[in-house]
């Protein structure tokens, strides 16, 4: 049986490392269980920026919800890489793994007025409740793995100075909240950098996909809920069946061509060495936030049809297609490119994220977004089909 297998988990266990090559490794139920609970972050977030963009604070909207959604993605990937190394599911690792879900629920209760008042207690409180978990985690790494004692201790001392600095950046003066954000930020992201430059830790190709990939759909999953609630108020309030159809039917054409276009890769063959794991578990800070912003996107139209909120009919709909058209470009630099499919499989994206912000000015942009996100799928597979055809890289997901 395996470390992650036993049914009650052993009350202690070494914590050492895990085999980079280990066969049959999967995301375990708490991890699954560690995403359902960090969803309820992703939810408030998504539906604070929603109220945000809903009232016409665009600017204030979208700088607060790239905020608040960088504490939730990077305490999640933070926990899902060091999971793909030290998993050890003995009591000591279970209980520390549920403080970390206890501060995402306390970051998630803070969201709201993150975006909407600029105060950022509660959440910072949250993250640093989980961050000081993972403290902890390193720390007993660094206990049990000799061989890269310098690394699990360069991420405990760098995660810790970094929680300091979060802290303190509640009270200095408003002026500094923002410059001293970016500065903490960057702080944030230099830690794993820095700390495996000492020593790699192992963590596993397949096990890192699958649990991005886990991610990416409970977070259209939260899109799904987000939008079908807005359009059962929009219902329940009268509103014309036609419109609101015309907005449901957009919603799930761009959700599923969304889904199929993550899923339509190999992701374990891109992470070949850590410089390539870098740039892609971290240019998914975008992929998931703008999988989360499309269902608030769609709610804020289905608001506007409805006659609410404040936003005029581009604004409403940049507010669907923007997020669209990020995620595409993400999903496109991150998987498709890597495969060097090249010709006409590159221009395929490009003409289709130019095409879906042009959808902005037409009378229908969800519903036209998403027969040219379904579109964009076909156009793949028929690229793809071709160039597997004729010698070349084959159907992105063989």
């Amino acid at each position: 049986m395996s470390q992650s297998q036993s049914a009650f988990g052993a009350w202690h266990r070494p914590m050492v490392a895990r085999l980079a090559g280990e066969e049959h490794r999967t995301a375990t139920a708490l991890e699954l269980f560690f995403d359902l609970c960090f969803v309820t972050a992703v939810a408030q977030a998504s539906g604070a920026f929603e109220h945000e963009l809903a009232e016409g604070h665009i600017g204030d909207g979208v700088l607060g919800y790239a905020m608040v959604f960088f504490a939730i993605w990077w305490a999640w990937m933070n926990f899902t890489w060091f999971a793909s190394a030290y998993d050890t599911d003995d009591v000591p690792y279970r209980l520390l793994t549920l403080v970390q879900i206890t501060g995402a629920l306390i970051l998630a209760a803070g969201a709201a007025d993150a975006l909407q008042h600029d105060d950022f207690t509660v959440i910072t409180w949250g993250y640093v409740v989980m961050r000081l978990a993972m403290v902890t985690q390193w720390l007993r790494a660094a206990r049990s793995d000799p061989e890269r004692r310098s690394s699990c201790l360069r991420y405990a001392v760098g995660i810790l100075v970094v929680q300091v600095g979060w802290v303190a950046r509640l009270a200095l003066p408003e002026d500094w909240g923002l410059p001293l954000f970016a500065v903490l930020v960057l702080a944030e992201i230099a830690v794993p950098v820095w700390a495996e430059s000492a020593a790699n830790t192992t963590w596993h190709p397949h096990h890192i996909a699958e649990r991005y990939g886990l991610f990416t759909l409970i977070v259209l999953g939260e899109t799904i809920t987000a939008a079908t609630a807005a359009v059962r108020t929009a219902l329940d309030g009268e509103a014309s069946f036609g419109n609101i159809a015309t907005l449901a039917v957009g919603g799930l054409l761009t959700v599923f061509a969304l889904w199929w276009l993550y899923f339509a890769q190999n992701a374990p063959q891109r992470l070949t060495g850590l410089k390539a794991a870098i740039l892609w578990g971290y240019g998914h800070y975008a992929v998931f936030a703008s999988a989360a912003a499309v269902g608030a996107g769609l709610a804020v139209n289905v608001a506007h049809t409805t006659g609410h909120g404040h936003l005029s009919d581009r604004a409403a709909a940049a507010a669907f297609t923007i997020p669209v058209a990020v995620f595409i470009t993400l999903v496109w630099l991150l998987h498709h490119r890597a495969q060097e499919l090249r010709s006409r499989n590159d221009l395929v994206h490009p003409v289709a994220v130019l095409a879906v912000l042009a959808m902005t000015f037409t009378p229908v942009p969800v519903l036209a977004t998403g027969v040219l996100a379904a579109a964009l799928v076909a156009a793949t597979l028929v690229v793809s089909a071709g160039a597997g055809a004729s010698g070349g890289a084959g159907v992105p997901g063989d």
